[in-house]
C-alpha cells in the first residue's frame, strides 16, 4: 500500500475538481482538507485497482484497521496518524469516516441499485460525508450548514454518475436505478453496447433534474454569513453545477466524449465566487 502514498496523489488533487475549491482556504484548514483528501484519494484507488475483487476487499480493511491503529497512534502511515490529529483538532465526528468507509465498501460489493433510496444511501456514504467532514473544518454558525453539506454531496454525486455512465458500464456498474432504467425501457443490454436513444434521453434528462433539485434544496440550508466560510463548497457546487449543465447541454451523450470542466473556466468560476460571496467588511 506504501506506492499510493507518493507524490502522484499531489498531480490528481490538482486534476480534481476539488483542487480550485481549496486554495482560497486559510492555510490550517487547506492543509486538513488535503490530509483527508489524500486518505479518501488512497481508498479510492483500492477500490478502482484492476486487481481481484479478494484483493482490494483485504487493501480496503488493511487501510482501515490502519486508521483504527491511528486512534492509538500507531499507524505504520504518517498520512493516517496526521488524519487523525486533524479529526481531534476539528473535533470531526468519527462516524463519518465510518460511513465513508462503508460506501467504499459498497463499491466493491455493489454494481446495481435497486430504487434511488438505494442510491441514495450510497450517495450520502461516498460524497455527504465528505461535506460533513469539510463542514467541520470550514467551521459555521448555524447547525443547518451540515444539512447543506447532506444535500450537496448527494447532488454532486449525482452528477457525478451522469457523467460517468458509459465508464461505469464498461466496469459492469450502474448507478442509475433499476426502477427508473424500467420506467423509461432501457435497459442493460442497451447501456452496456452504448445505445443512445431516446429512452436514454429521457432517462438522463429525469436524473438530471433529480440532481437539480438536491443542488437547488442544497442552498437554501447555508445562511449568508456562514457563505463566506463555505466558499470552498460554494465553489465545488458551481463547478459541479456547470459540469450538469455541459451533460445537458451536450444533450446526454456521455458516450462520445467525457464531458469536464477546463482549468480555465475552474479559474474564472473560483474568482466568481469568491467575489460574490467574500466577507464583507
Amino acid at each position: 500500500m506504501e506506492h499510493l502514498l507518493t507524490a502522484d496523489m499531489i498531480e490528481k488533487n490538482k486534476r480534481s475538481n476539488f483542487y480550485y475549491s481549496f486554495l482560497l482556504l486559510p492555510k490550517p484548514k487547506r492543509e486538513a482538507i488535503n490530509v483527508v483528501y489524500a486518505w479518501c484519494r488512497v481508498a479510492d484507488d483500492i477500490v478502482d485497482e484492476e486487481d481481484a475483487l479478494s484483493t482490494k476487499q483485504q487493501r480496503l480493511l488493511s487501510w482501515t484497521k490502519e486508521f483504527e491503529h491511528s486512534l492509538a497512534g500507531t499507524s505504520r502511515y504518517p498520512l493516517v496518524n496526521k488524519l487523525v490529529q486533524i479529526i481531534r483538532r476539528f473535533n470531526i465526528p468519527l462516524h463519518h469516516f465510518q460511513d465513508l468507509i462503508k460506501g467504499m465498501e459498497m463499491d466493491l460489493m455493489k454494481t446495481r441499485y435497486e430504487t434511488f433510496e438505494d442510491l441514495k444511501v450510497y450517495c450520502y456514504r461516498a460524497a455527504s460525508t465528505v461535506g460533513l467532514i469539510c463542514t467541520e473544518i470550514f467551521g459555521y454558525k448555524h447547525e443547518e450548514a451540515k444539512e447543506y453539506a447532506v444535500h450537496l454531496g448527494i447532488a454532486l454525486q449525482l452528477t457525478n454518475i451522469l457523467r460517468d455512465v458509459a465508464v461505469d458500464a464498461k466496469k459492469g456498474r450502474i448507478y442509475l436505478p433499476k426502477e427508473d432504467l424500467e420506467h423509461f425501457g432501457y435497459t442493460e443490454e442497451e447501456l452496456f453496447s452504448s445505445a443512445y436513444n431516446t429512452k436514454f434521453k429521457r432517462l438522463m434528462k429525469f436524473e438530471a433534474e433529480r440532481a437539480r433539485l438536491y443542488f437547488t434544496t442544497a442552498i437554501t440550508h447555508l445562511s449568508e454569513d456562514d457563505k463566506p466560510l463555505f466558499l470552498a463548497a460554494l465553489i465545488m457546487q458551481e463547478i459541479y453545477f456547470r459540469l450538469l449543465q455541459d451533460i445537458e447541454k451536450a444533450d446526454f451523450n456521455v458516450f462520445e466524449q467525457r464531458i469536464h470542466i477546463s482549468n480555465f473556466k475552474k479559474v474564472l468560476i473560483t474568482a466568481n465566487v469568491w467575489w460574490n460571496n467574500r466577507k464583507q467588511s
